[in-house]
C-alpha cells in the first residue's frame, strides 16, 4: 500500500500523470500526433483592474516534430498551422497551473474552425503541457512602459485530438 500511495505521491508531483488526467479529451478521442513548441508568450502593458498589468496578447511560436525539424506554427486565436497548409483555431475548455514554478498553465483546448487541407483535418482537441516559462513578468509594468511589449520565452507539447 504505501508503494501505491508513494507511485501516486510522485505522479502528482511530476504532474505528467494527474495532468494528463485532468486535462484528457472526451472518451473517444486518441492521440493522433504531437509536437514540442519553442517561442514566446506575448504580454502588453495595459490598463487593468484600476491600474496596469502585463496582459496576456499571443503566443509566438515554432512547431517541431519528434525528429526535430520544423513543423509548423503556433500563433494569436489560438491557432497552429502547419507546413501542409492546414491550420486550426481553438477555445479552452479546461485550464490548471503548471505542475513547475514559473510556467505557464497546462491547457486542454477545443477546435473551433479548420482551414486548407491537412494533417489537422481531423484535429478536436488540443492539449497544451509539459511547459516550462512563458509566465507574464513581474515588473516593469508602469506608466513609463504603458502599451509596451514583453516576450517570455518557454516551451511546451501540444497533443493532437481527434476521433
Amino acid at each position: 500500500m504505501k508503494r501505491i500511495y508513494a507511485a501516486m505521491v510522485l505522479g502528482v508531483l511530476s504532474g505528467s500523470a494527474m495532468g494528463q488526467d485532468a486535462l484528457a479529451p472526451p472518451a473517444g478521442a486518441r492521440k493522433l500526433f504531437e509536437f514540442s513548441a519553442d517561442g514566446v508568450q506575448i504580454y502588453i502593458c495595459e490598463p487593468k483592474d484600476q491600474g496596469l498589468a502585463w496582459v496576456f496578447d499571443a503566443p509566438d511560436a515554432v512547431l517541431f516534430d519528434a525528429d526535430g525539424k520544423r513543423a509548423g506554427t503556433h500563433a494569436k486565436g489560438p491557432s497552429w498551422t502547419l507546413a501542409d497548409g492546414s491550420s486550426i483555431e481553438g477555445e479552452l475548455s479546461v485550464k490548471q497551473p503548471s505542475p513547475k514554478q514559473g510556467a505557464i498553465p497546462w491547457l486542454l483546448l477545443k477546435v473551433k474552425s479548420h482551414q486548407g487541407k491537412g494533417k489537422l483535418d481531423a484535429v478536436n482537441y488540443v492539449r497544451r503541457m509539459d511547459t516550462d516559462g512563458g509566465t507574464e513578468p513581474t515588473e516593469g509594468c508602469d506608466a513609463a512602459h504603458k502599451g509596451e511589449t514583453a516576450r517570455v520565452p518557454y516551451s511546451a507539447t501540444y497533443q493532437f485530438f481527434g476521433q
